[in-house]
């Protein structure tokens, strides 16, 4: 197994460090906190000569976007990263980017929307662009968030895929960690030199790049992206494996903490996961059979592997950083709840959107979650959506 450097780094170091050693080809970016460090480092490293990265310094999101299109669909390995306004600035070319299989990394620093101005962390942004057709990765830490964005390479450049990988905006990015730094030789190994099959410098055998595609064939089009996704599943999985066993820490598409004899359990994405432990565990001690069930993939949705590793439990809470604004529950939890509906599962189901612009979730707020949950296990009638902190 590889060798592993204990350092201190936040998020974004621990992302901007995974850049380097995977070193790009191209990285376009324009900076938006709190994701501005991400780029700001990497360039720091171009400055110095750490890596051989042409560094492109656009006038907007969009044109980053734009940016690293292009260098992808000219053959070369290609990362930017964003938060917030800037990832709804790049909308547009979001989807161009995964319509053309173009295997970008971006990461994505989870920052509530405007209006009101809030430059804090919620997970609206990246659940602006879900079916956009980039696989999306969420990290519960730094550690995560370094190992994340190395896998993302091999992921993206295997599936033909865009790929997004995600950490809370200040809660992750700007909070300083251990976390564990493979040697720079063994990821340059992992992630393997990047040979792709089709791109425009490749004169021998020319291509079109955004061309127009109307009736005749833009849905068959689509379907061969949509197909891309759903085959991602199984790449993701391999990545994972792979890494675990070069470095040891392995991956899935989602994480179980103590969920195997759980009668309840929390669902919850991101650095909220991490807190939720710390209750899991408490409780437990109590004798309570709580569990915790963590998304580490929400795009492609494991929806059949989730089912099933929820099928033993008898109540379940959905936590959502964003709402959907539908009147309903919020993104994970439709999600959730279809999946529990297609593989014909009727599960107590609660719903709590929380944290939105920053707003802190504490240790007793889940465990509250938990209490709830046992309330309605006894009978107790509850809201199925529940504005976790919000002030009447």
């Amino acid at each position: 197994m590889a060798q592993s450097n204990i350092i201190a780094r936040t998020g974004n170091e621990a992302m901007a460090e995974a850049m380097r050693q995977i070193n790009p080809d191209v990285v376009a970016a324009y900076p938006i906190t709190p994701a501005t460090e991400v780029v700001q480092i990497f360039a720091g490293f171009v400055a110095d000569g750490l890596v051989d990265t042409e560094f492109v310094p656009v006038e907007s999101e969009h044109s980053a976007m734009s940016a690293c299109i292009g260098a992808s669909a000219a053959g070369g390995r290609t990362m930017t990263g964003t938060s917030s306004q800037g990832l709804a600035l790049m909308a547009e070319m979001l989807y161009i980017a995964a319509g053309l299989r173009l295997p970008i990394v971006l990461a994505d620093v989870n920052r509530a929307l405007s209006s009101p101005i809030n430059i804090h962390c919620d997970h609206s942004d990246t659940m602006m662009v879900k079916d956009a057709g980039w696989i999306q990765i969420f990290s519960e830490n730094a550690q995560e968030a370094y190992d994340n964005m190395i896998q993302a390479i091999k992921i993206a450049e295997s599936a033909r895929l865009p790929v997004i990988v995600t950490t809370d905006g200040f809660i992750i990015s700007h909070g300083m960690e251990r976390i564990e730094i493979v040697d720079d030789q063994e990821v340059k190994k992992f992630v393997g030199e990047y040979k792709p099959e089709y791109y425009l410098l490749r004169l021998d055998k020319p291509i079109t790049v955004g061309a127009l595609d109307l009736t005749d064939y833009y849905f068959e089009h689509k379907r061969q992206e949509i197909e891309a996704m759903r085959d991602s599943k199984s790449i993701i999985v391999d990545v994972g494996k792979d890494f675990g066993n070069k470095f040891g820490r392995p991956y899935d598409l989602f994480e179980r903490y103590r969920l195997d004899d759980a009668d309840c359990a929390i669902v919850a994405m991101g650095s909220t996961a991490g807190t939720a432990k710390v209750v899991v565990d408490d409780l437990r001690s109590k004798g309570l059979k709580v569990g915790l069930l963590k998304p580490r993939v929400f795009r492609p949705f494991p929806k059949e592997e989730l089912a099933e590793a929820l099928k033993g439990l008898k109540a379940i809470a959905v936590m959502d950083r964003s709402d959907s604004m539908n009147g309903q529950e919020g993104p994970l939890c439709l999600e959730i709840k279809a999946a529990l509906f297609d593989k014909g599962l009727n599960k107590i189901l609660l719903n709590y959107i929380y944290g939105l612009g920053g707003r802190e979730i504490k240790l007793d707020d889940i465990e509250g979650i938990y209490r709830d949950l046992i309330e309605a296990l006894k009978g107790k009638n509850l809201d199925k959506i529940i504005y976790l902190g919000v002030r009447e």
